[in-house]
C-alpha cells in the first residue's frame, strides 16, 4: 500500500493513539503557550508598552508577540514529536517495523508523521487563536491564515528533525538538538523582538530559520500588513524546507527500516 492511502492509514493510527493520551500533549501544545501569552503579552506587554519608544511596526506588544507564540510552539511541538517519539518507533516500540511489515512502506510512515504532527499544530493552533482574539491579540480579519502559517513551519520542522532522528542508534543527541537548534530558534526568530535588533553580523542568519519565515507570514496575517511578494517568498521558503526534509526523511526512512 503505498501514496494517500497509506499515508491516511499511518495518521488514522496516530488519531487512535492520541484519543487515548490526549492530556498531556494538549497541556503541551495548548496551555503551555496561552499561559506565556498572558504572561509576557499582557503582564510583560504592558511594561513594554508603557516604556514609549520601540520599534514594533506600529503593533502592541501582546500584537506583535501573539503570532510569534502561535508559530513557535507549533515548532516546538513537532521538534519534540520528531525525535523522541521516532526513536520510540523505529527502535524502542519498533512500531515502524511493525508498519513496514504490512503493506505499508518508508514512505508511508514518514508521510503519516508528517501528516499528523500539522493536524495536532492546526488543532492547538486553532484553539491558541481563537483565545488570542479574546484576549486583544489579534487584529486583523486576516488572521485565520496564521494558522495554515504555523503548520507549514511545523510541517517543514517535523520532516528535518524526523529525518535525523531516525537515523540516530540513541537519544543521546537529542537534547542537544533541543537546546542548541530549537531553543535558539525559539529565542532569536522574531518571537519576541524584531530581529532588526539583532546584531549585524547575526541578522541576515534569519533566512535560514523556518520559524522566522513561519512568524512573518502569521503576523502579516494577524495584523494584515503583509505584501503579496514577501508573502509568496515566505511560503516558497518553506515550501522547499517541507521538500528537502521529506526526500531526506523517506531516504533515511526506508534505510533504517527495509534494508
Amino acid at each position: 500500500m503505498t501514496g494517500r492511502s497509506g499515508l491516511v492509514r499511518v495518521v488514522e493510527r496516530e488519531a487512535r493513539v492520541f484519543r487515548q493520551l490526549w492530556r498531556g500533549p494538549v497541556i503541551l501544545s495548548f496551555v503551555t503557550p496561552v499561559l506565556f501569552l498572558a504572561g509576557m503579552g499582557i503582564g510583560l506587554g504592558g511594561m513594554v508598552d508603557d516604556g514609549g519608544d520601540r520599534d514594533l511596526g506600529g503593533l502592541d506588544y501582546l500584537e506583535f508577540v501573539t503570532p510569534g507564540l502561535l508559530v513557535a510552539s507549533a515548532m516546538q511541538v513537532a521538534a519534540g514529536e520528531s525525535l523522541w517519539p521516532v526513536m520510540a518507533g523505529k527502535k524502542w516500540m519498533k512500531t515502524y517495523h511493525a508498519m513496514v511489515a504490512t503493506p505499508l512502506d518508508a514512505s508511508d510512515v514518514v508521510g503519516g508523521h508528517v501528516a499528523w504532527t500539522a493536524i495536532r499544530t492546526a488543532m492547538s493552533g486553532s484553539a491558541f487563536l481563537a483565545v488570542a482574539a479574546v484576549l486583544g491579540g489579534v487584529p486583523s480579519a486576516w488572521a485565520p491564515l496564521a494558522v495554515p502559517a504555523a503548520v507549514l513551519c511545523a510541517a517543514a520542522i517535523a520532516a528535518l528533525v524526523s529525518a535525523f532522528a531516525v537515523g540516530q542508534e540513541s537519544d543521546l543527541a537529542f537534547t542537544t538538538v533541543m537546546r542548541l537548534g530549537v531553543i535558539p530558534l525559539f529565542l532569536f526568530s522574531g518571537t519576541f523582538f524584531p530581529v532588526a535588533q539583532l546584531p549585524d553580523g547575526l541578522e541576515p542568519l534569519v533566512v535560514i530559520s523556518p520559524l522566522w519565515h513561519g512568524v512573518e507570514l502569521a503576523r502579516g496575517a494577524t495584523t494584515g500588513q503583509l505584501g503579496l511578494g514577501e508573502g509568496v517568498a515566505h511560503v516558497a521558503a518553506l515550501v522547499a524546507m517541507l521538500w528537502l526534509g521529506w526526500r531526506w526523511a523517506a531516504r533515511r526512512f526506508t534505510r533504517e527500516l527495509q534494508a
